[in-house]
């Protein structure tokens, strides 16, 4: 069973966890009783209203909200013990004085990650980390107690949080790591501490922090300065960046991708970059919006290959590339081409991410959580598979650097060259995606709207039984609002 949120009301203390080691662990000073000081925590969390019996809360301080004026109310309802910024007068309980909460938290979750015996799959990349992160739980708890992120907690706050929930039950945690700048990757690194890194591609994203593709694959290989001693790295074989990481902290990396062959060559120069791939993916067919068939050939360490044929239940060639880093971390952890299999065809797809909702006779493709020009592209080529008439909603994508107007100009170019039927945009960026399908075609059906109410009201007069589709922009365009109505 997957068992990634603890179940509340549950109170199983966390291994090593007692207030004296968590002191020493963020060298904070401890202020209570002795007694007190050997009790160990039964949880750690950020916001008063998930406190339980015997939980540590840490008074982080937000933009607009301040974690120490909860303290009292976090001592009422159970707390044990606060980390705290401030000292306190006269608290209810014990608490830990730090210099920065936010500080202290990282070196406690890293402390505690430590301290347990549990594999790790530590997941980064430009797009699909979330998507992959479930494809790889999913197949791993055909074998294991698997912990996993849960929604976006895979930033600086949310890992910790994430590692926090870890119990003994749990035999692996799948972590998510998401970041826009360098260091970002050390930092959670150092608290995940993976026995195994998945790197899903170096797309364009987060361009205004990290200028460039190669700078990307700089901050995303920040993962590697942490790997455990043996660990192994699984990488997209097919991205021409991360193709050329063959060696990972002296361990060949496991590549994973479409065919036998890399399909990266190295721009600049006709030599192509062939990373061996010990998993790869042939006969890929795709069965309408519902999903794809593959064969995938899974190499063992004595050279020999098996292959095995799975259906995935989820549409577009991304996903095989899931189902394959998916297969790449579940031979490393030893499970069967069975157990893979089943993993592959029981995993479940998230809302906002290729969610499929069947509604009044439309087919709501609901995309809608993030967007970049690789995202983009791809779901509108599941789009493009869709019976009946397609229509493309589509906003502005964001963190694209200088060249943002030109990589939403790409994208209209790619939405014509699919036959979509009809593009509908809002978004100040967005004018650049029906400039580019307008370049390629004058008489592509392309509508744009000032505001997302203008949108709404129109989709409400024009969407008809029959039709299918996208909703797809970052995530700060609130798409979400259009689903709900659709």
């Amino acid at each position: 069973m997957n068992s990634g949120v603890q179940q509340k009301g549950v109170n199983t203390d966390m291994k090593n966890m007692t207030l004296a080691n968590i002191a020493v662990a963020c060298g904070g000073t401890y202020y209570g009783t002795e007694v007190d000081k050997e009790k160990v925590i039964a949880g750690a969390v950020i916001d008063n209203r998930l406190i339980e019996k015997d939980y540590l809360f840490i008074a982080i301080k937000g933009a607009r909200v301040d974690g120490h004026s909860f303290i009292p109310a976090a001592f009422e309802a159970g707390a044990l013990a606060v980390l705290s910024e401030h000292e306190l007068e006269n608290p209810a309980g014990p608490y830990i004085l730090v210099e920065s909460c936010e500080t202290a938290m990282k070196k406690i979750a890293k402390f505690y990650r430590k301290s347990l015996d549990i594999k790790v799959v530590g997941i980064t990349g430009s797009v699909g980390k979330t998507s992959t992160k479930e494809m790889i739980a999913s197949v791993l708890s055909q074998k294991y107690n698997v912990h996993k992120t849960e929604g976006n907690f895979n930033n600086e706050i949310g890992l910790p949080l994430t590692i926090f929930k870890i119990r003994k039950e749990h035999e692996v945690a799948v972590l998510e790591m998401g970041i826009s700048d360098f260091g970002e990757m050390h930092r959670l690194a150092e608290m995940a501490n993976p026995d195994v890194c998945v790197i899903t591609n170096i797309g364009l994203c987060h361009l205004e922090n990290l200028i460039d593709r190669d700078g990307i694959l700089r901050a995303k290989t920040e993962s590697f300065e942490h790997l455990k001693e043996n660990g192994i790295a699984v990488l997209n074989g097919d991205d021409d960046k991360l193709c050329t990481k063959t060696m990972v902290n002296g361990r060949p990396a496991v590549f994973y991708g479409l065919g036998k062959d890399s399909k990266a060559t190295d721009v600049g120069s006709e030599e192509t970059l062939c990373a061996e791939k010990g998993i790869y993916a042939t006969d890929v067919e795709a069965i309408g919006l519902t999903g794809t068939k593959a064969v995938i050939h899974v190499t063992a360490d004595d050279g020999e290959e098996s292959t095995f044929e799975v259906e995935i239940p989820i549409a577009g060639e991304h996903n095989v590339y899931n189902a394959l880093a998916a297969v790449g971390v579940a031979r490393e952890l030893g499970l069967t081409m069975e157990e893979m299999k089943r993993g592959i065809e029981s995993v479940q797809t998230i809302g906002g991410r290729s969610n499929l909702i069947h509604r009044n006779g439309m087919t709501i493709i609901d995309d809608c959580y993030n967007a970049n020009p690789v995202s983009m592209k791809a779901a509108i080529d599941v789009l493009a598979k869709a019976d009946g008439r397609k229509i493309a909603v589509l906003g502005d994508m964001g963190e694209l650097g200088l060249d943002e107007r030109k990589l939403h100009f790409a994208v209209g170019e790619h939405f014509v060259q699919k036959g979509i039927d009809m593009l509908c945009c809002t978004g100040e960026l967005s004018t650049e995606i029906v400039n580019g399908a307008v370049s390629v075609s004058p008489d592509t059906q392309v509508h744009y709207y000032e505001t997302k109410e203008e949108l709404i009201k129109a989709l409400k007069e024009v969407c008809k039984e029959g039709d299918t589709i996208l909703v797809k922009a970052s995530h700060f365009m609130n798409f979400q609002e259009i689903v709900k109505v659709l």
